[in-house]
């Protein structure tokens, strides 16, 4: 029997336990799967201690222990050290980063699919490569890589501040969330800890879900990572690596300080730490700081995808690995993809290394400046975070709505936009934002449209 009585007691969750010929464990693991799901236990609650919790259904620490670990490596719960356990805010939020609404009438905001992407430079490229007569290789299932693969990739990363020395670092992936999955098959096991930021790109909660591992959020100090908390998640969480995106963090657009990265690159070093470092969005930087990788390049992957930047049918990502890690992750690699496509490699060393890249880029920077102040014009009075060239941007809410609700109320005006819920890690609710992809729509009336949409919808909650 228990030792206390716990009928008027104010405990935040009472379930009522079955005795079968199941585990106790898993019954209870399943009884809290449950009620997450239904609602019954919403988002940022606090659990019973683990003891009361026993004391309360009689049963065993360890069983309730076991059920919480359960939970917990599905990413469920959230255990803060002093704290106690929570349920993840973001455990019933959707990962899912494409349009939801294919609606013609909806007008696109939420989605980072850009439709504005000049197309020329690549149309002229594909031409004259279809022109020649040694073509047809590239349209075999077999991948023949050229020297000049690696040539262009490394003139890439070595724009960003990168020394590129040994080619058998640098491997090839099908786009950033291939490269995401490789990393994890191939030097992660399920259950291993990553951390991040509170707020996440959604893609590597997706995978991180997929492959069992836990996601940390690293608490920050003036926006960035504390050199405290990481130490902390590094202590009592036992977080394997790291992940990061210095450049216009998605989705903050917060460009991380040179003090951060060092010490970021300095904490990786001193308790061997696996960073992985998002560059995604790091060649629409005027003067990008030097990456994380060049400081710790013994303990960093450095990813950069092609497709947001460049073009969106270049499936095609680029990784700098320490070379400790490249033959797992090219084996991994292998085995999801057997091999990367010829035609794609081509076509983007063709744009580099021509220099058709670079005209490319600074075609979009224009038309992301250009939507920007369309955007700081329209909606001038509230907070958008972010530089002139960002994709994004990071629209700070009224007191009193939270992202989930702005992004309801948005879409019963016909538009879509993405609350701060499904970026978030861990316990904590999320500051009250929405992330607005500027660049999502395919005009700049269709923008102007939808921006009068939020600036009406915001000035009615203010």
């Amino acid at each position: 029997m228990p030792v206390n009585s716990f009928e008027n007691y104010p405990m935040s969750w009472k379930p009522v336990l079955p005795r079968s010929s199941r585990p106790l464990y898993t019954a209870l693991a399943e009884l809290l799967q449950r009620d997450i799901a239904s609602g019954a236990l919403l988002p940022g609650t606090k659990l019973p201690p683990q003891r009361e919790l026993a004391d309360f259904l009689d049963i065993n620490v360890s069983t309730v222990t076991r059920a919480f670990k359960i939970c917990s490596d599905k990413g469920l719960l959230s255990s803060v050290t002093g704290s106690g356990t929570f349920v993840s805010f973001d455990v019933n939020t959707s990962t899912l980063i494409i349009p939801e609404n294919p609606a013609a009438h909806h007008i696109e905001l939420g989605s980072m699919m850009p439709e504005t992407i000049p197309q020329a430079d690549a149309i002229t490229i594909l031409l004259k490569m279809l022109a020649e007569e040694e073509c047809k290789n590239l349209f075999q299932y077999s991948y023949q890589e050229e020297p000049r693969h690696k040539e262009a990739a490394a003139h890439l990363l070595n724009r960003l501040g990168l020394s590129v020395t040994d080619p058998r670092g640098l491997l090839f992936a099908n786009g950033g969330q291939n490269a995401t999955a490789a990393i994890f098959a191939g030097l992660f096991h399920s259950g291993d800890k990553l951390g991040v930021d509170p707020l996440v790109y959604p893609g590597i909660k997706g995978a991180a879900k997929l492959f069992g591992i836990h996601l940390v959020p690293i608490r920050q100090e003036n926006g960035e990572m504390g050199r405290s908390a990481l130490l902390a998640a590094c202590k009592n969480d036992g977080i394997k690596g790291l992940y990061i995106m210095p450049d216009y963090q998605n989705p903050t657009n917060h460009i991380m300080t040179l003090s951060c990265r060092r010490m970021i690159a300095e904490t990786a070093q001193e308790r061997d730490l696996l960073l992985i470092e998002d560059g995604i969005n790091s060649l629409f930087a005027a003067n990008p700081l030097p990456p994380v990788a060049s400081l710790a390049p013994e303990h960093c992957i450095f990813l950069l995808s092609l497709s947001k930047t460049v073009l969106p049918a270049l499936r095609l990502a680029y990784l700098q690995t320490p070379l400790r890690w490249a033959a797992a992750l090219e084996q991994a690699l292998y085995h999801i993809n057997l091999s990367q496509s010829s035609l794609l490699l081509e076509i983007a060393s063709r744009l580099t290394l021509s220099g058709r890249l670079e005209h490319l880029l600074a075609e979009r920077r224009r038309g992301a400046a250009l939507r920007n102040r369309l955007a700081d014009k329209i909606l001038s009075g509230y907070t958008l975070l972010g530089a002139p060239e960002c994709l994004s941007r990071w629209l700070l809410l009224p007191e009193g709505t939270s992202g989930q609700e702005f992004e309801a109320m948005s879409s019963e005006r016909g538009l879509s936009v993405y609350g701060s819920h499904r970026f978030a890690v861990g316990k904590e609710i999320p500051v009250p934002a929405a992330r607005i992809a500027v660049c999502a729509p395919e005009t700049t009336e269709e923008l102007e449209q939808g921006l009068h949409i939020l600036k009406d919808l915001l000035d009615s909650l203010s």
